[in-house]
């Protein structure tokens, strides 16, 4: 026992759970147990500087900025309403259709903002209103808006994929082009749940006054927005941090020059404010985690909780599930990247001992973190949608229930099933 609390990886872990339980915002806290561990273990205090910069000072992680910019962007520009209103025109008066709508259209949205709690926002308050006063049930509604939104760090291009690649040392768009059918696959499972709701219920949509082609000619711009930034990765154009200077520039052209909804340096002034607090955050949280995934490292914490994961069973599946178990019940508390930095570490160890694809590993690890994202407590997207829709958390808790499970089973699914992960990548010649 004495060993233990002269253990720095012990306190390492201590000094990060301490101050959650108080509150303490989670980059605070990493930052905070990382510095104290390093001091008094004198691990070399002059490198925390170096360390904290290093762990922003990263080519790959240019892509964060831009894609955040890109998604306030498009939706000032009005692209996320003109989709949401070809598909409804597309969906007619079907049974469920603003249901499929809100599916359908937060998934395209993936493809753009990178974010889950930014898609639940920018869409959120519209389809949300739409959706009630179609006879929808609100809690219903915020929750298949708030959980589909999970999808956005899944449908490429995802900031998740960037953080992921940059930490496990893997091809970012193999992951991008990984990510893709996963991504469909969950949205299936979820649209399925969503159209069973809505039978049962009797939610229907709504006739639309536009013609299909006049809705089409409105959304051209912004369907034409992943087939640019994606095709462009995979055409070798250019790399995902460039794209997603180009998905900038695009965003851009469509709000000034064709649908000219941004008129004004005032409302540049907006977006570019919003972005720069919205990176701001992410960025400090990658900085710290970084720093205390260098320490845990350095006193030997990784080493040992591989060992402790590996210790417990020697087939392959049992690991596997207990590792989910661990990343569903982390995403419960903690946000993706912070998971990433803290986690992963000790985990890609494991998968090469086992063999496993780190590309698939990548893509199961975050269709996981994208659950987290709507599961209770810290469910930010599910605060999000309580929040515009003006209901409580456990009214739109109860709701997500049914597209939890689809999700989980979803999540099934491509465990046993790697190909579904790997077939893209491989027909593109990225694996």
């Amino acid at each position: 026992m004495q060993e233990v609390f002269t253990d720095p990886a012990f306190w390492l872990i201590t000094l990060f759970i301490i101050p959650l339980l108080f509150r303490v915002p989670i980059a605070i806290s990493l930052g905070f147990a990382a510095v104290a561990v390093a001091w008094y273990w004198d691990l070399g205090t002059a490198m925390i500087s170096y360390n904290f910069f290093a762990g922003i000072a990263k080519f790959p992680l240019l892509a964060i900025p831009f894609f955040i910019i890109a998604g306030f962007i498009m939706e000032r520009a009005g692209i996320a309403a003109r989709l949401i209103n070809f598909m409804e025109v597309l969906m007619g008066t079907m049974t469920g259709g603003l249901g499929v709508v809100a599916v359908v259209v937060t998934t395209f949205w993936g493809a753009v903002s990178g974010s889950g709690p930014a898609t639940v926002a920018a869409l959120g308050l519209i389809l949300i209103p739409g959706m009630v006063k179609a006879g929808y049930d609100r809690p219903f509604a915020a929750a298949t808006v708030s959980v589909t939104s999970g999808l956005a760090i899944v449908i490429p291009p995802s900031i998740a994929f960037i953080i992921y690649g940059g930490i496990a040392e893997v091809s970012v768009p193999a992951l991008f082009a990984a990510g893709f059918v996963p991504g469909i696959v969950v949205a299936l499972f979820l649209l399925l749940t969503v159209v069973v709701i809505a039978r049962r219920r009797n939610y229907r949509g709504k006739p639309q006054e536009k013609s299909l082609f006049e809705a089409f000619r409105e959304a051209f711009w912004g369907l034409l927005t992943p087939v640019i930034i994606l095709g462009g990765i995979y055409g070798g154009v250019f790399s995902p941090t460039e794209a997603a200077a180009v998905a900038v520039a695009y965003g851009l052209f469509v709000g000034i020059f064709i649908y000219k909804t941004i008129r004004t340096p005032h409302a540049l002034f907006e977006i570019f404010g919003s972005s720069v607090k919205a990176t701001a955050v992410v960025m400090i949280v990658v900085t710290c985690a970084g720093l205390y995934s260098w320490v845990a490292s350095a006193v030997g914490l990784v080493e040992k909780g591989s060992a402790v994961l590996l210790a417990v069973s020697d087939s392959q599946w049992i690991v596997l599930l207990m590792i989910n178990l661990i990343l569903l019940l982390c995403g419960m508390v903690l946000d993706a990247i912070s998971i990433y930095y803290v986690l992963l570490p000790f985990l890609l160890p494991i998968v090469a001992h086992f063999g496993w694809d780190p590309v698939w590993f990548g893509v199961v690890m975050t269709v996981n973190l994208a659950i987290g994202q709507v599961t209770p407590p810290v469910a930010v997207n599910l605060y999000m949608g309580a929040n515009i829709s003006h209901i409580t958390m456990e009214q739109i808790s109860r709701a997500s229930l049914p597209l939890l499970a689809a999700s989980l089973v979803a999540l099934a699914v491509l465990v046993a099933f790697p190909s579904l992960s790997t077939m893209l990548p491989k027909a593109l010649g990225l694996m």
